[in-house]
């Protein structure tokens, strides 16, 4: 098998591969046309980033909480759970809008019931991972090739979407996707793994979500790539929830544009978490991390202010790839340095900050918006970003030094390439 495939010769990955991905593409159904019905009732850039934020919020308050049942509870049996309470949503949401009653504010209570469920779900998936593959050595392959199933359905998903919101509408998009839960719940049931050992006697909740962020934010190591994807999240979220309002005004184009316009990040992403599951392991990837986040926060200042569709697409395209590469890298250097017993926290503390503080700054920018419009928020978004980035890159020398020792225990590196 080569390499960069590596993770699929467990046969539980493999299951939870297949029914994800068929998962995955029903879940863009509902996210393209949740946009384009949110902005058909209203119109208001405010009222997409109301939405975006109601489905993200409840990762800030709620992801770390999971994180200490993730690291308790038998994470499969947490994720079927989580998987069918998803169906539920989306099938209420697809008999409201069948109806003709559906409003902008059911939109916005459906989107914050979805993004309760997934501050749980994220984490605990993230963390179930390592049980799936059941080797640490194949973890990194293991996370790039998640990353890239997330991200070829973002590639494929939107088009996909835009062409059956245009034929069918709404309701059809949130039925299929209430339907197509039924592939992920249904793989969870067949994997099997080993039982993870767990204490005996845990202590309580409030005190183990205390020691998971002592764990992370006390060492320079994990607290130095914490803060860079908090400035990633903010800067960044933007350019979904406000992507209707460039498809419809600035385009002069429908749902099959804004199908369109997602898939082109989609595309660049793909690309970004093929070239991650290509590497060995996750020895220089500090400096992949430095390097994506320039690269994403150029090419959003660039899409920010274009007004030609396909340099647009373009500037997309690379940023999906920076974007991508920079979070799933963070991802896979954040699960490396983690102690197994603190694994679900320091998880939900990285789903915290890049899901978590999304809202922030799609509350934001959708204000801002409203006010000086999309173009001039979103470039200022790039510019902030692009200075996160460089900040980081400046002080990589000093991050390596700190993630070296770390390493070195592991048997990853036994000279200076972190």
């Amino acid at each position: 098998m080569h390499p960069a495939l590596r993770a699929f010769r467990h046969r539980s990955f493999r299951v939870f591969y297949t029914g994800q991905g068929l998962s995955l593409l029903g879940s863009w159904l509902q996210t393209v046309a949740t946009s384009w019905l949110v902005y058909r009732l209203t119109g208001s850039a405010f009222m997409l980033g109301l939405v975006a934020g109601a489905q993200q919020l409840p990762m800030l308050f709620v992801a770390p909480v999971a994180g200490v049942w993730a690291d308790r509870l038998d994470r499969r049996k947490l994720l079927i759970v989580a998987q069918t309470l998803c169906a539920l949503q989306a099938l209420a949401l697809a008999a409201l809008t069948f109806a003709g009653r559906v409003t902008v504010w059911h939109v916005v209570a459906f989107a914050l019931v979805l993004g309760l469920v997934n501050a749980f779900e994220t984490p605990t998936r993230q963390a179930f991972l390592l049980e799936m593959v059941g080797t640490k050595e194949d973890l990194p392959n293991a996370i790039a090739l998640q990353s890239m199933l997330f991200n070829g359905a973002r590639f494929v998903g939107p088009t996909i979407a835009g062409l059956v919101l245009a034929a069918a509408g709404e309701a059809v998009c949130f039925l299929l996707n209430g339907i197509s839960y039924a592939a992920v719940v249904a793989a969870y049931w067949l994997i099997r793994v080993q039982p993870r050992a767990r204490a005996a006697a845990p202590a309580a909740w409030w005190q183990e979500l205390h020691a998971g962020f002592r764990y992370a934010f006390g060492s320079l190591a994990t607290r130095r790539l914490i803060m860079l994807l908090a400035a990633l999240s903010c800067f960044s979220a933007p350019w979904m929830s406000l992507m209707p309002i460039y498809a419809a005004e600035t385009f002069a184009g429908d749902s099959r544009t804004l199908g369109v316009m997602v898939s082109a990040v989609g595309l660049g992403a793909l690309v970004g978490t093929a070239f991650l599951a290509m590497r060995p392991n996750v020895r220089g990837l500090g400096r992949v991390i430095a390097t994506c986040t320039l690269i994403a926060g150029a090419a959003l200042t660039a899409y920010a202010v274009s007004h030609w569709l396909w340099f647009s697409l373009a500037a997309l395209t690379v940023f999906g790839f920076g974007l991508i590469a920079s979070v799933a890298a963070t991802n896979t250097v954040l699960q490396t340095l983690a102690d197994e017993d603190k694994r679900g926290r320091i998880i939900s503390i990285y789903v915290m900050t890049f899901l978590g503080i999304a809202p922030l700054g799609n509350f934001v920018a959708g204000t801002v918006a409203e006010r000086i419009g999309v173009h001039w928020t979103l470039a200022g978004c790039g510019v902030a970003l692009f200075g996160a980035a460089a900040w980081f890159a400046l002080n990589l020398d000093s991050w390596r030094r700190a993630v070296r020792p770390i390493y070195a225990r592991q048997g990853i590196v036994s000279d200076r390439d972190t």
